[in-house]
C-alpha cells in the first residue's frame, strides 16, 4: 500500500504539473513549491523551539487559527511555523501575522518529509481536520515528535473505515492524540480500537466569537443599510446568484442585498451584473454620496465578509448547490438566521441548526422565495431564529482551551 500511496502521490503531482500550464491555481501550487525546502532551511532558526502547523486550506486555517493565537497568548516562547497544501489557503494567508514562517508544504514524499522534518526540527506538530500525509506522519513518529489532531471528524465511508483501511488507519496511530468534534466521531474511532482521542469539539466556534469581538466597522455597509432590511449573501456560487438574482430582480425595494461572491475575479463579477435589473454598486466603485440609494451591494475583494455580517438581518451563504456549504458560523455568531442550499449534510453546524430552527436549507428558487418572504416579513420570527442562531455558537465554545489544557499539562 505505501508503493500505490507515493505511487498516487506522483500521479497527482504530474496531473498538477499538466493543469499548470492553463490553470492558475494549479500554477500557484507548482510556483509556491519551487525551491521550498531550500527556502525553508535558510530561513528557519533551528535552534528555536518551533511548533508546526499544517493546514490544507482556508477553512481549516480559520479551525487552526485560534489554537495558533492562543499558544503565542499563553506560550510565547515558542516560534510559529504555518504550512498549507492548497493555494486557496497560502495565497490569502501568506501574510498572517500569527505565524513566524509560513510556506507550502513539501509534496508527500519520503525524502520531502526527512528534509523539511530535519530542517525544521519541531518541538510539536498539530495538523488540522482532515490532513493524513503519511510520510511526513511517519518521520515524525520515528524521531518522537508530538503529532496531534485537532477540529477532526470522522464518517464511516471514509477510506480509514473500509475492508481495505488497514493501512490507512496506521496513519491515525501515528498521531499522539486525535481531538474530534463530535460524540460520533469518537465512537467510531473506538470500534476501530483507536483510544487516544477525546472530544474537544470544534475551534471554529472559538474564532468566530473572536471574530464578533473584534469586527471592523465598515461605513460604507451601514451607509447602504440605511435602516433598511438588508441580507448578507456569502461566498455565493454561479448556481446561488442565480437563484438570488431572480428573486432580488422581483424583490421590495426597502429589502437589500450585500453579496459577496466566492470567486471575485472580473468576469464572474459581470456575469452578475449582466443579470441584475436593479440598482446595484460595485464596493470599490462605492462611496457616500452613491450607495445610500442602491440596493445591491457587490463585495470585490477579500477579507471583509465576516465584518459584514454585522450589517444584516440574515445571511444566505453559498456552496450548498455544490461540494457543500462555506462557513455559516461567521453569520451565526451575529445572531442571523442563515439559508443556504442542499448540499449541507457532511457539515455538523449546518444539521444541527436545521434540527434546532436556527437554519434553513432551499432546494431552489420556490423554496429561497418562501423562506425569504417569511424573514422579510416577520421581525419576530426572524429575531426569534437568529437567537437560536447566536445562541447555539455560544453553547459550543471552549475546544480551543480543551485542547491546550491537555497537551500543555500533560507535557
Amino acid at each position: 500500500m505505501r508503493i500505490i500511496y507515493s505511487l498516487t502521490i506522483s500521479l497527482y503531482y504530474l496531473g498538477i504539473l499538466v493543469a499548470s500550464l492553463y490553470n492558475k491555481k494549479a500554477k500557484f501550487w507548482v510556483d509556491g513549491r519551487k525551491g521550498v525546502l531550500k527556502r525553508i532551511a535558510e530561513t528557519v532558526d533551528p535552534s528555536a523551539q518551533l511548533i508546526w502547523f499544517h493546514a490544507s486550506s482556508l477553512g481549516e486555517f480559520e479551525q487552526g487559527r485560534p489554537v495558533i493565537e492562543a499558544i503565542r497568548e499563553k506560550h510565547p516562547g515558542y516560534k510559529i511555523l504555518l504550512t498549507f497544501f492548497s493555494p486557496s489557503g497560502y495565497e490569502v494567508r501568506k501574510n498572517y501575522r500569527g505565524a513566524d514562517y509560513i510556506f507550502y508544504l513539501p509534496l508527500d514524499t519520503r525524502a520531502n518529509a526527512a528534509k523539511f522534518v530535519d530542517a525544521i526540527s519541531p518541538s510539536m506538530v498539530f495538523f488540522i481536520k482532515y490532513e493524513f500525509w503519511y510520510h511526513y506522519l511517519r518521520v515524525l513518529k520515528k524521531k518522537g515528535i508530538p503529532v496531534y489532531l485537532i477540529s477532526a471528524i470522522f464518517r464511516r465511508n471514509q477510506l480509514f473505515f473500509r475492508w481495505y483501511g488497514r493501512w490507512y488507519r496506521k496513519m491515525l496511530k501515528f498521531f499522539n492524540h486525535i481531538f474530534v468534534q463530535n460524540d460520533e466521531s469518537l465512537n467510531l474511532l473506538s470500534d476501530f480500537n483507536i483510544k487516544h482521542t477525546s472530544k474537544s469539539g470544534d475551534t471554529r466556534f472559538d474564532r468566530v466569537a473572536e471574530i464578533a469581538r473584534q469586527t471592523k466597522a465598515i461605513d460604507i455597509a451601514e451607509k447602504f443599510r440605511n435602516d433598511n432590511t438588508v441580507v448578507i449573501c456569502g461566498s455565493t456560487w454561479d448556481k446561488d446568484e442565480e437563484l438570488l438574482v431572480k428573486h432580488i430582480n422581483n424583490s421590495a425595494k426597502d429589502l437589500k442585498y450585500i453579496i459577496a461572491p466566492h470567486e471575485i475575479h472580473e468576469t464572474h463579477l459581470q456575469r452578475i451584473i449582466a443579470a441584475l435589473k436593479v440598482p446595484f454598486v460595485l464596493f470599490s466603485d462605492a462611496n457616500f454620496e452613491n450607495v445610500a440609494d442602491k440596493q445591491v451591494l457587490i463585495i470585490n475583494n477579500i477579507g471583509m465578509l465576516s465584518s459584514l455580517y454585522k450589517y444584516g438581518d440574515w445571511a444566505y451563504i453559498g456552496g450548498g448547490f455544490g461540494v457543500g456549504i462555506h462557513n455559516i458560523l461567521e453569520a451565526a455568531t451575529f445572531n442571523l438566521p442563515v439559508v443556504f442550499g442542499p448540499n449541507y449534510h457532511k457539515f455538523k453546524e449546518a444539521v444541527d441548526l436545521v434540527q434546532a430552527g436556527g437554519a434553513f436549507s432551499i432546494e431552489d428558487f420556490n423554496g429561497l422565495s418562501e423562506i425569504f418572504k417569511i424573514l422579510f416579513e416577520n421581525k419576530e420570527k426572524r429575531e426569534y431564529t437568529g437567537k437560536i442562531a447566536g445562541d447555539y455558537v455560544i453553547k459550543n465554545q471552549g475546544a480551543t482551551e480543551k485542547i491546550l489544557t491537555k497537551i500543555f499539562n500533560a507535557s
